[in-house]
């Protein structure tokens, strides 16, 4: 069932850009610098134990705690804390014990992102507690917004620690909620593959206010409404991440512009 509306397509450009943004677009630039590899098959990080080196937050701060692991907080207008990886994975798996925000306007997510601008993800809109959003684009292309998936779910996603996983690999994608299968995207349904996430990803988690006034009208309405930050903090608990890199390595590197799996080099 596609959550894009008639009413908010004209807003979701500015969506698409509070999510994805790259320093060197290896399709439209040469001599984009290597990304860092997760060198290992399987990776995990407790945040119930503290904060990662193996990750960077950005855009306000976290706290932690033994009960529920890295707390996300937008407490003003201009807040979206992100937990961003410091290595790219190529293909694998990637689990997140997680709790969405609550709050009108506010979209807590799991992107998985490259820096030509592939992108899959999970987003909850805070005034939707038994609800979750899954998109993907292919090299940036928000050409049509038809993409997107609502899953109706059975337990609420904000009083809960639940469990999201991705499974991407060179001929599909899965989305599974607590173990169980709520979407597959096939390569070749992504405009024959050409719109397909393939190239090396960094896992970034974190919330942002869509329904802030500074958004487009289309953007606060897909949100859910506008933002009271009088009615705030809203957070988002993140308490554990178990990644399975099926192709590890020190660095990717991509050898011409054509942003296709086949292009990457692998060490």
């Amino acid at each position: 069932m596609h959550f894009f509306k008639t009413a908010v397509v004209a807003g979701l450009a500015g969506l698409a850009s509070a999510q994805t943004y790259t320093d060197c677009n290896p399709t439209t630039k040469t001599g984009c610098p290597s990304d860092a590899g997760l060198n290992k098959a399987s990776y995990s990080v407790d945040f119930t134990g503290g904060a990662s080196s193996d990750w960077t937050l950005t855009s306000a701060s976290a706290s932690y705690s033994a009960s529920t692991g890295a707390a996300l907080t937008i407490s003003k207008a201009g807040n979206a804390p992100t937990l961003s990886s410091n290595f790219y994975i190529f293909f694998g798996r990637v689990s997140v014990l997680a709790r969405a925000s609550p709050g009108q306007g506010i979209v807590s997510s799991i992107v998985l992102e490259s820096d030509d601008l592939d992108e899959i993800d999970w987003e909850w809109i805070g005034g939707q507690d038994k609800q979750v959003q899954t998109n993907y684009f292919g090299k940036g292309n928000t050409t049509v917004y038809d993409r997107g998936t609502t899953v109706d779910l059975d337990a609420p996603t904000q009083s809960a620690f639940r469990n999201w996983t991705l499974v991407w690999t060179a001929a599909s994608t899965k989305w599974y909620v607590d173990g169980r299968l709520v979407r597959t995207l096939a390569y070749a349904e992504a405009l024959g593959g050409r719109n397909y996430p393939q190239t090396p990803m960094r896992v970034k988690v974190g919330s942002w206010a869509g329904g802030d006034s500074s958004n487009s009208k289309g953007t606060i309405e897909w949100a859910g409404g506008a933002t009271n930050y009088n009615d705030g903090p809203f957070t988002m608990y993140v308490k554990s991440i178990e990644i399975e890199n099926y192709t590890p390595a020190s660095r990717y590197t991509y050898k011409d512009t054509t942003g296709g799996y086949k292009s990457i080099v692998i060490g």
